[in-house]
């Protein structure tokens, strides 16, 4: 994206982006937002009362602030650390200040403005131009605000996961632009805010699948007869067998469309055992790809029952290979599934 300032002469001027912190040294970053405070969270207003301040393990928190509310946020620049400390060391302050009560408050705006007389409570109703209405409960909750030119991954998925569980985190990434004559602009945008981002893809290994020999060897004495029948029939017919896992599905054409009708299972498939399950009525199966009146599918359903042969489970059939079928049997599974 190329951004342009006008002049008043009506030329552009193009402001090219670049890396801030070659340019500048981390402290003006905390110069800008604290002086900017308004424009660091959307649609809000923060009053810093901190900066740098000291915690009880010895580290320092870049800006601490409140919101109209009362609630304290802690404002963590993102500098040269990894996600896993950024997110660390964010955590690690707000356990901090959660323990700070009314009067630690105060103190410290007292030190940042330099004025020990200044009341935050009075101060802070008044900077916010709150009505006599509303009353603020200071720090019932923290905020966490993670400021950075790159809000890596990490950073998103954590943070979207630590607002589920009910933590208010906010991460701003900003982008630095300077023009050839020295002038700078400086945007940002929330990119967890009110709303997160939902996993829209999750990957893993998959486990190799089987074959038909290692299949065939998966099962006990009552299975190899029943499908080497089955897989025989298929490869005559020209049916695809695709292998997974654990089985294999058996696919016939129908409309120019090949859809699973059938899932054979070894006695090791939890759930299953060794057994032929019907793919008719379920999600991903034969009504659902294939355009055929729905009554077809039930009164298929229906002479499996009457087969003697099939089970109901769930929406589909199941036919358990627990016994020694003769080989009527196994014609009779082939004759109703072809």
């Amino acid at each position: 994206m190329k951004l342009y300032g006008i002049t008043p002469e009506g030329t552009f001027k193009e402001y090219v982006r670049a890396d801030f912190q070659t340019e500048n040294r981390e402290a003006l970053l905390e110069d800008w937002l604290e002086k900017n405070s308004d424009n660091i969270v959307e649609n809000d207003k923060l009053l810093i009362i901190g900066r740098q301040v000291t915690t009880n393990l010895g580290s320092f928190i870049d800006l601490l602030a409140i919101d109209r509310s009362g609630d304290v946020a802690v404002i963590e620049l993102k500098r040269n650390r990894t996600p896993r400390e950024t997110l660390a060391q964010a955590l690690e302050y707000a356990s901090f200040v959660e323990n700070l009560g009314y009067e630690q408050l105060e103190g410290i705006f007292q030190i940042y403005i330099g004025d020990e007389s200044v009341n935050l409570a009075q101060y802070h109703r008044e900077y916010f131009v709150l009505t006599n209405d509303e009353a603020s409960v200071f720090n019932n909750d923290q905020r966490l605000i993670i400021v950075g030119q790159k809000i890596t991954p990490e950073i998103r998925q954590t943070s979207s996961f630590l607002q589920m569980k009910g933590i208010q985190v906010t991460c701003i990434e900003f982008t630095f632009f300077r023009s050839n004559d020295g002038q700078h602009l400086f945007s940002t945008e929330t990119i967890i805010g009110e709303k997160t981002d939902l996993i829209k893809k999750v990957s893993t290994d998959s486990l190799p699948p089987v074959s038909k020999s290692t299949f065939i060897e998966s099962l006990d004495k009552f299975g190899p007869r029943v499908f080497e029948r089955i897989l025989e029939f298929a490869e005559q017919n020209n049916y695809p067998i695709r292998w997974a896992t654990k089985g294999f599905s058996l696919n016939i054409n129908r409309q120019g469309t090949y859809v699973p009708v059938c899932f054979g299972y070894p006695p090791t498939a939890i759930g299953y055992r060794q057994s032929l399950y019907t793919a008719l009525l379920g999600q991903g199966g034969f009504l659902s790809k294939v355009d055929v009146p729905e009554n077809v599918v039930i009164n298929l359903g229906t002479e499996l029952k009457d087969s003697g042969l099939f089970r109901p489970a769930s929406k589909e059939y199941k036919c358990m290979i627990d016994r020694e079928f003769s080989s009527q049997e196994i014609d009779d599974l082939i004759r109703i599934g072809d």
